[in-house]
């Protein structure tokens, strides 16, 4: 069987350095003030490293700062909702051409194990992984040390190789390996034209991420963001006040002047003139909190949108009628058709949201309860923040949204589904929403998927994503905690408080 044992840290990975992988774990498992002490020492960890030609006290400075004190279980998280998302675009596709043509696949890293384990084992597909391990008190939380050295690490890897290599088949990729005397050493850049000529299976793509930066924090890119943050504030705030109140359908118009942008594409429907007919129900693929908010600014007017479990925070500051569903079918459906019968409704059948190039399965509820069906294909590009989460508190969706230097939304209006696609016709329901899935995925460049709301919970956020709320001295809570969110808006919540 051939192997091969390859160097995480430029090998697989372009970028040799971690620190920028240190401070998205200083960010989303800690907060602002850890993310911007980690940034400040960066230049005695660069002094270090070049002091130090194994690097070791660098690196372990940089471990020190981003997880002492922290919860192992905030770590884990982390490693399993963010990091692998910038490991997959930092990865190197001509390494990853020859890691992935042999059989028996290991990889070493510099980085402590417990963050790179779920990348390296469910993306790259790896067998194994030798990293160092985080030393963890009683407590639950890590200390900041390592429990071993980076030289037990290396004597590891030699002794796998060596009770592995009988006879001599390992092939070894990245300047990790320069003490080990084996058949086959590669260093970057890589030669993969053997794997070439039969073609490449690419790495398992990322469906689902969390965290709330857009960008992996280079040191400059970092700086770039803390001196953002207060400019990006009160911009926020200033968006969200004019949002509020101005009539709706100025908005499309304003945003321009404050920095956004809303690109229009189709041709809308008109609102229902005769009180007799039912409303349009708006198919929108879902993004962010804000799809329907953006609709009804694009159409002039305030339709209500349906919702699954938002806060009553979000539902007070909504500019737009809420129609808060229960997930029982008979009960939101009869919701449903009365509301349509009022007028227009918009719907988020993903049920989710999902940031990537990807759409979640469609429930067919919506297809049973009407014919007039335009399906709406939402979008939109962010350049320093997410405007979604699975595990923090949804409530602030909205503030970091607007909290982009140039938020972009893209509103494409599809025709009205004839009847013969809907099931007038006799189609069923899952087919009239497959069919929709499809035709807006194709719309947006998107792939269909099977995945589910449920799905994207238990791989973010381990568990189905169902939360029950309760009124009255419950929603009073919700509000005494949004200002203390306000206070300490970058210092993530990972209990999740919502879901869609």
């Amino acid at each position: 069987m051939e192997s091969v044992v390859s160097e995480l840290e430029g090998a697989l990975l372009k970028s040799p350095d971690p620190f920028s992988y240190f401070m998205l774990v200083a960010f989303e498992a800690s907060g602002l003030l850890r993310f911007a002490l980690l940034l400040m020492l960066w230049p005695a960890i660069r002094a270090l490293e070049f002091l130090d030609r194994s690097g070791n006290i660098g690196l372990r400075l940089s471990v020190f700062v981003a997880s002492a004190g922290v919860r192992v279980s905030e770590i884990e998280a982390v490693a399993r909702a963010v990091l692998p998302k910038f490991y997959l675009d930092d990865v190197d596709m001509e390494a990853w051409r020859v890691f992935s043509s042999y059989e028996k696949r290991t990889v070493v890293t510099k980085t402590p194990r417990i963050m790179v384990e779920t990348f390296v084992k469910e993306h790259l597909r790896a067998d194994d992984v030798f990293g160092t391990e985080l030393s963890v008190n009683r407590f639950g939380f890590a200390t900041g040390f390592l429990k071993d050295d980076f030289d037990s690490v290396s004597r590891r890897v030699s002794r796998f190789i060596g009770h592995n290599n009988n006879p001599p088949s390992f092939v070894l990729l990245g300047r990790f390996f320069s003490g080990f005397s084996i058949q086959q050493q590669l260093r970057p850049p890589f030669d993969s034209g053997k794997n070439q000529e039969c073609g490449i299976i690419k790495p398992s793509p990322v469906f689902f991420h969390d965290g709330r930066l857009a960008r992996r924090p280079t040191p400059s890119t970092a700086l770039l963001i803390l001196l953002w943050i207060p400019v990006g504030i009160l911009l926020a705030a200033v968006r969200m006040a004019v949002g509020l109140t101005l009539p709706i359908w100025t908005v499309p118009y304003l945003a321009s002047y404050f920095g956004g942008k809303v690109i229009v594409k189709g041709n809308p429907p008109p609102p229902v003139s005769t009180t007799n007919s039912a409303g349009v129900l708006f198919v929108c693929t879902h993004r962010s909190l804000l799809d329907p908010v953006v609709l009804s600014s694009v159409l002039r007017r305030r339709i209500p949108a349906v919702t699954y479990s938002i806060s009553r925070f979000s539902e007070i500051l909504s500019p737009i009628p809420t129609v808060r569903l229960t997930r029982n079918r008979d009960i939101d459906a009869a919701k449903i058709k009365r509301e349509l019968q009022n007028g227009d409704l918009v719907v988020c059948p993903e049920g989710t949201t999902c940031r990537e190039a990807f759409l979640l399965r469609f429930s067919a509820l919506f297809a049973e309860l009407t014919d007039r069906i335009v399906p709406v294909a939402m979008n939109y590009r962010v350049g320093f923040f997410h405007a979604t989460t699975a595990r923090g508190w949804k409530a602030m969706d909205p503030v970091f949204f607007f909290m982009n230097p140039r938020p972009i939304y893209e509103v494409t209006f599809l025709n009205q589904l004839p009847a013969e696609a809907t099931c007038a016709s006799g189609k069923t329901p899952q087919e009239v929403a497959n069919y929709v899935q499809r035709i807006l995925a194709a719309t947006l460049g998107f792939e269909c998927t099977n995945f589910t709301r449920k799905d994207k919970y238990r791989v973010l956020a381990g568990n189905d994503g169902t939360v029950t709320h309760n009124s009255g001295a419950d929603d009073m809570g919700e509000l005494v905690t949004a200002f203390k969110k306000v206070v300490a808006i970058f210092k993530p919540n990972y209990i999740m408080q919502e879901s869609r």
